[in-house]
């Protein structure tokens, strides 16, 4: 499939399989996790950079996995 430029943030997330995360920016840190979840086709979020508390998001029904993170 082709590449989709969008807009914004939300933009990429609206009917996409799950999110993948590969940067450290500032204006990822913070999200709403509650949009995600309902913007995403599947509430799964890889996360490459270990940006989020797995406990804060497991109270939002998300599937999360941390990439090199130590299991608890």
């Amino acid at each position: 499939e082709d590449l989709l430029l969008c807009g914004t943030k939300e933009a990429a997330l609206r009917g996409a399989d799950a999110l993948m995360i590969a940067t450290e920016w500032k204006n990822f840190q913070a999200p709403s996790f509650d949009a995600m979840k309902d913007a995403l086709i599947t509430p799964v979020i890889f996360d490459g950079r270990n940006l989020y508390d797995p406990k804060v998001i497991a109270r939002y029904g998300i599937e999360y996995h941390s990439i090199g993170r130590m299991a608890a």
